[in-house]
């Protein structure tokens, strides 16, 4: 019985493990807030201006 209960505690330690590892990876960038809200424009930015670029034929 004390085999079942290893896998039970080693289940546990695995799954805590994983969820502290998930809630870390959004602040691994090391930006601050306002950073990333100015990265994260200048994204958008660049995918609007693609996306009116594909779907506007005259343009070229």
């Amino acid at each position: 019985m004390t085999r079942g209960n290893q896998r039970e505690l080693a289940r546990q330690k695995n799954a805590k493990k994983q969820t502290d590892q998930s809630k870390g990876k959004r602040n691994e960038d090391g930006l601050s807030a306002s950073a990333r809200k100015q990265r994260d424009a200048e994204i958008m930015q660049q995918k609007q201006k693609k996306a009116n670029e594909k779907g506007d034929p005259k343009s070229k």
